[in-house]
């Protein structure tokens, strides 16, 4: 069965992009069934509405705090019962709340190795310390910023003519191998939350999640 997808946006939405992508051409057993963005510049919300996806602007500004917007952020997304919520460059910290609400279905993509890196600023943090690799991660959302069990990395080499917008642009185009990846697995009912950590296939993954050959 068909599972049902809520993307939530910031930005310019490449990583919905691909997922949308993907979904259309069927490698994702799952469709798209709603955006919202907390911006309504946001360019995310024309790529929803050019894949006929309604696209939703709630601005947070609006609101006497984080949990009272993550409240209406909420009432948005279950109007359209979805399986799978995915955090798509959505610049934003979610409550406690929130995040228990979608526990075991909320994605994110972060632009680090993680646990290293946590946080902004990733790709020039990576150039400063020197490291040989950098790359993305997808998990599971917990209540720990950037915190929750790995499901999937990918990495890439950082090269001595590295500046860090050419080694953001590499890491681009692993965010969106990963992240349509990851939501296949889960849509097809391979991916799984437990206790113990993330299970494909019934097989619990390392910590470091599966690790993607690229």
């Amino acid at each position: 069965m068909s599972k049902r997808i809520v993307a939530l946006i910031s930005g310019s939405g490449s990583n919905l992009q691909a997922i949308l992508d993907h979904c259309q051409q069927g490698s994702i057993q799952g469709q798209v069934v709603a955006v919202v963005s907390n911006r309504d510049d946001a360019f995310g919300l024309k790529r929803a509405e050019m894949a006929g996806v309604p696209g939703h602007f709630i601005d947070h500004r609006r609101f006497d705090g984080r949990e009272a917007f993550d409240l209406a952020l909420i009432d948005q997304i279950d109007a359209y019962q979805p399986d799978l919520v995915v955090l798509a460059g959505f610049m934003r910290i979610l409550s406690p709340g929130f995040v228990r609400h979608y526990s075991g279905r909320l994605f994110n993509i972060h632009p680090s190795l993680l646990p290293r890196y946590k946080g902004l600023n990733t790709h020039q943090r990576v150039m400063d310390a020197g490291d040989p690799e950098h790359g993305c991660t997808v998990h599971f959302v917990t209540e720990e910023l950037d915190g929750g069990p790995l499901v999937i990395q990918a990495r890439t080499a950082v090269l001595t003519s590295d500046d860090s917008a050419s080694l953001q642009a590499r890491v681009h185009t692993l965010e969106h191998q990963i992240y349509p990846l990851a939501v296949s697995w889960f849509c097809a009912d391979r991916l799984q939350q437990t206790d113990e950590g993330v299970q494909l296939d019934g097989v619990l993954l390392p910590a470091s999640g599966f690790q993607l050959e690229t």
